[in-house]
């Protein structure tokens, strides 16, 4: 009866049993976070950090999950404890590479595009996780005059507890899709220090308004996915009928793909951000000196009207998976900038290839990370353009928005295709029925910025008498 409940349950949502097994159990979160906060202790507090969030693997994959899960957390936790120098840089290589191994024998694209479920995803979150501990107690034994301010802020002088590194990585659930958040920062949420001891005024945070607001915005996220992804499937892009569409009819519907998929998105990161506010990990301060309203930063991970209206490329990482993003810029694009120099191209599409082989190793994924690191480069010379317009020129400045608020439109949506169709085949039909577009406008406007090189305009100074 129970396997009967869920076939039809799973039918009605157009979804299989296995996803609707994943959804419920994430969707389980938030009263498992909820809870977390009536734990007495400190040790209770890791022990049911860790506990639930096995339990919870458990009932959404089965056992095997657990056990993957323990391969990459063994690998940080040794590193730390046996070479502390190169506790970040051993965790890393062998971290993506246990990642690398799951993702090609599960072919968990694959999965995932045709409705399938696995725990590649939760590995990926916990990858990023013991990655990030590793790195910041290595940065522990480093001079502090030396270090970027995050990781001043992140670093690690002791090396925790096991129970306290396994309540971290497993939390309540919180590596099922994330945010990815820090060790330190997850000890002085357990321990009540930090911003989250209590004020002098004797105040503490109520996470209730931001949770209902996360999840009204995950119900309306998941309704709007489902009533679009009927009418937009993927296989449309190989079929005859599309073919024989015109250009902006095609085009037309590689943004309408890409819309939608994003929707499935939101509904994700919403739950995950309702999850971690009840949990109240997910404050990150006051918004005033009076506290009468308290920020929920540290659990979004998305900006949907920020995503759908971005005026440029560049904002894009600030909008979409923003831990991630955060995560990639603190632990890959800062770490490869030598001292002394600005990060240029190197430096960002290594760090988009780092995310690329993140998602797993499939064309799809290498073409749209390769092409976002071309699409946010171009975005900044079109950027460039726009500061050096005198501001009495404002009305040209204005159409240099418009232009590069399009250009992010187009070339977004139109790279966007090889992140969903997975495969070489399918991306290249995709993009060969819209003439390149998305690839050709990058390169041109790349190609201009070294024909056409500007200098901001900088305001006029008075030499001194």
């Amino acid at each position: 009866m129970g396997s009967l409940d869920m076939d039809s349950m799973a039918a009605s949502i157009g979804v299989s049993v296995a996803v609707l097994r994943f959804l419920l159990c994430f969707v389980a979160t938030i009263p498992v976070s909820f809870l977390w906060r009536f734990v007495p202790s400190r040790l209770g507090k890791h022990i049911y950090a860790a506990a639930s969030g096995a339990f919870l693997s458990y009932l959404s994959f089965g056992f095997s999950s657990n056990l993957h899960f323990l391969v990459p957390m063994t690998i940080g936790y040794a590193s730390m404890a046996i070479h502390r120098p190169l506790s970040g840089f051993i965790t890393f290589f062998l971290g993506f590479t246990y990642l690398i191994g799951c993702h090609v024998f599960y072919m968990s694209g694959d999965a995932w595009k045709e409705g399938g479920i696995d725990s590649t995803g939760a590995l990926m979150v916990l990858t990023l996780k013991v990655i990030s501990c590793s790195i910041n107690y290595n940065d522990g034994v480093l001079k502090e005059e030396g270090l970027r301010e995050a990781q001043r802020k992140n670093r690690l002088i002791g090396m925790p507890s096991l129970i306290e590194y396994f309540g971290y990585c497993l939390c309540c659930g919180s590596h099922f899709a994330g945010p990815v958040f820090e060790m330190k920062d997850y000890l002085e949420w357990t321990e009540g220090k930090g911003i989250w001891a209590v004020s002098e005024k004797g105040k503490r945070p109520s996470p209730y308004g931001a949770m209902i607001r996360a999840i009204f915005q995950a119900a309306i996220c998941m309704a709007l996915y489902l009533y679009l992804v009927p009418q937009f499937p993927l296989t449309r892009f190989t079929e005859p009928v599309y073919q024989e569409w015109g250009f902006w009819k095609r085009f037309g519907y590689q943004y309408m793909a890409g819309f939608t998929a994003r929707w499935k998105y939101y509904f994700i990161w919403s739950i995950s951000e309702a999850s971690i506010i009840i949990s109240g990990l997910g404050f990150s301060g006051w918004a005033d000196e009076t506290q009468t309203k308290a920020k929920w930063d540290r659990a979004k991970n998305v900006d949907i009207l920020g995503v759908e209206l971005a005026k440029s490329a560049v904002q894009i990482p600030l909008y979409w998976n923003i831990q991630v993003s955060t995560w990639l810029r603190h632990y890959v694009y800062e770490r490869i900038v030598k001292p002394g120099k600005k990060a240029g191209f190197f430096q960002l599409l290594a760090t988009q290839t780092v995310s690329a082989v993140w998602h797993g190793l499939y064309p799809g994924y290498i073409i749209f990370f390769v092409q976002s690191a071309l699409m946010i480069d171009g975005s900044k010379a079109i950027y460039r353009w726009q500061q050096a317009i005198p501001p009495k020129m404002a009305t040209l400045r204005n159409v240099l928005v418009l232009i590069n608020f399009l250009y992010t439109v187009v070339v977004l949506n139109y790279s966007s295709v090889g992140f969903m169709v997975l495969s070489l085949h399918e991306t290249i039909i995709a993009f060969k029925s819209v003439y390149y577009i998305g690839t050709v406008i990058p390169v041109v406007v790349l190609l201009l910025s070294y024909l056409v090189p500007v200098k901001p305009l900088r305001p006029k100074t008075r030499k001194e008498e």
